[in-house]
């Protein structure tokens, strides 16, 4: 039985569906940053925003290339420790595609990754899905570990938010691990009716995510992972500097992390990563006022999400030229 689409895509559904995504993701984030503007003064804002010293900005945006980069090296380097060659560009526009599909809901819209290795390498979703997983998987512990660093200094009563899911994210790996547990309990999950029919599907995903997050491979992506976040955090705090503000780059790193975890169940973590740097900043940052801290995290969001999205929609429409149907050749008169 060959393999039921999980995502209903064209070419032209896929750009269709992204430019929803993309104009509700705008809206949103639009009214909260109204928002948060009209309650910090939209004209201190903008006087703010004035004053930045904009040639900080220019690292903060490299530093955003360098996670992505990172990121790509992770994406890239798992698909092959599951036996998928790609060429490197063709990958690399599969990946930054995908940062398009940050702002769909649930983030459900990253699978078009696994979708594109499907249509371009005919490999079963089923087997590349664990790569994608163990790519946010280890974006994960890394924002968590840097926040986990800070947070008994910073927010110690928040810290249960941190240490409950390291804790699970722990147990998750040490039931991975273990082969016989986990296939015992995939047969008892494919009893159930819901799951019968994909029970070969689910332990094909189950031993692709044991080659994805075996010891080395591990390690390798969640150090890549450590060094390409912990870049986005000193672009926080470079835009700190850029407003003359004297943040450490300790407070910087843990607001950063900390707001990238408390938002990472949001479609690009709108409004709980923003409302968490604002809230963040002015309890934090000695002489942040509620102007500066809306600017700084306007300033940094659109650094590390926005500018992601623009990447990706380009991508994606590179992507949906691959994916054209090629002509046949003509027959001869």
């Amino acid at each position: 039985m060959s393999e039921a689409p999980a995502i209903d895509a064209t070419p032209q559904n896929l750009l269709v569906r992204f430019r929803v995504w993309l104009a509700w993701g705008i809206a949103i984030a639009a009214l909260l940053y109204v928002g948060g503007s009209l309650y910090a003064g939209l004209e201190e804002v903008g006087s703010a925003l004035g004053g930045f010293d904009w040639s900080l900005y220019v690292p903060v945006l490299a530093l955003t290339v360098l996670n992505y980069g990172l990121r790509f090296w992770k994406w890239h380097y798992l698909v092959g420790r599951l036996g998928v060659r790609l060429p490197v560009k063709e990958n690399l526009v599969i990946f930054a595609s995908g940062l398009a599909m940050v702002i769909s809901p649930g983030k459900a819209g990253e699978l078009l990754k696994p979708w594109l290795v499907r249509a371009r390498a005919g490999v079963p979703m089923a087997h590349t899905i664990p790569a994608l997983v163990t790519e946010r998987l280890t974006d994960g512990i890394a924002c968590l570990a840097l926040a986990a660093v800070s947070v008994s200094t910073y927010a110690g009563d928040r810290a249960v938010y941190v240490f409950v899911p390291i804790a699970l994210v722990a147990a998750g790996l040490a039931v991975l691990s273990h082969k016989g547990l986990s296939l015992a309990i995939l047969g008892v999950v494919r009893r159930l009716p819901v799951f019968s029919r994909i029970g070969d599907k689910l332990e094909e995903m189950y031993l692709a995510m044991r080659t994805c997050v075996a010891p080395v491979p591990l390690l390798l992506t969640v150090l890549a992972s450590l060094v390409a976040w912990g870049g986005e955090c000193v672009g926080y705090w470079l835009v700190f500097r850029g407003f003359g503000i004297d943040a450490s780059l300790d407070v910087s790193t843990f607001l950063y992390a900390f707001a990238t975890v408390a938002g990472g169940a949001m479609p690009g973590g709108l409004g709980v990563a923003d409302g968490a740097l604002v809230g963040g900043a002015m309890e934090l940052v000695p002489g942040v006022t509620e102007a500066t801290a809306v600017a700084s995290a306007l300033l940094i969001r659109v650094a590390t999400l926005w500018f992601g999205v623009v990447i990706g929609a380009l991508a994606l429409l590179r992507a949906a030229a691959l994916l054209e149907p090629r002509p046949g050749p003509q027959a001869e008169g």
